[in-house]
């Protein structure tokens, strides 16, 4: 797959690429609260601000703050694996999956240091047999 269809197919539209085609999560920032968040919206619904939010650059690194360990799930979906709930140095929350780590709560802590990779989505297609980029979160 070129650089060019990475650029077309990303999981997600806050999925964005820098000058030097590295992926970042672009998250938008109230001017008044500072609270970050990532889809699109015009109201802060932290501090209810209007037209206060502007694109900011999420850290690639961050903190495990809540996981489920997922058994069941749709067909072709390879189970289990761990849904983590993440808080991202510098601001934003972020809930991905968390790979490279054996899904036992044994091998996880709160507060274990994890940081973003994307990389295909674990071989998954879209309809037209497209691979497409996705973001992931792994231990340091």
């Amino acid at each position: 797959m070129s650089n060019q269809n990475i650029d077309l197919f990303t999981a997600a539209p806050f999925i964005k690429k820098d000058d030097d085609d590295n992926f970042y999560l672009s998250g938008l920032k109230c001017d008044i609260c500072e609270a970050i968040f990532l889809d699109q919206r015009s109201t802060c619904p932290s501090c209810f601000s209007r037209n206060q939010l502007n694109h900011t650059k999420l850290s690639n690194t961050g903190t495990l703050y809540s996981y489920s360990i997922v058994h069941r799930s749709f067909p072709g979906v390879d189970v289990p694996y761990i849904s983590a709930i993440v808080d991202m140095d510098g601001g934003g929350t972020v809930k991905g999956n968390l790979i490279n780590i054996e899904p036992i709560p044994e091998n996880l802590s709160f507060d274990m240091k994890l940081k973003l990779v994307f990389k295909d989505a674990l071989g998954r297609k879209d309809r037209e047999g497209n691979s497409y980029i996705s973001y992931f979160f792994e231990p340091i």
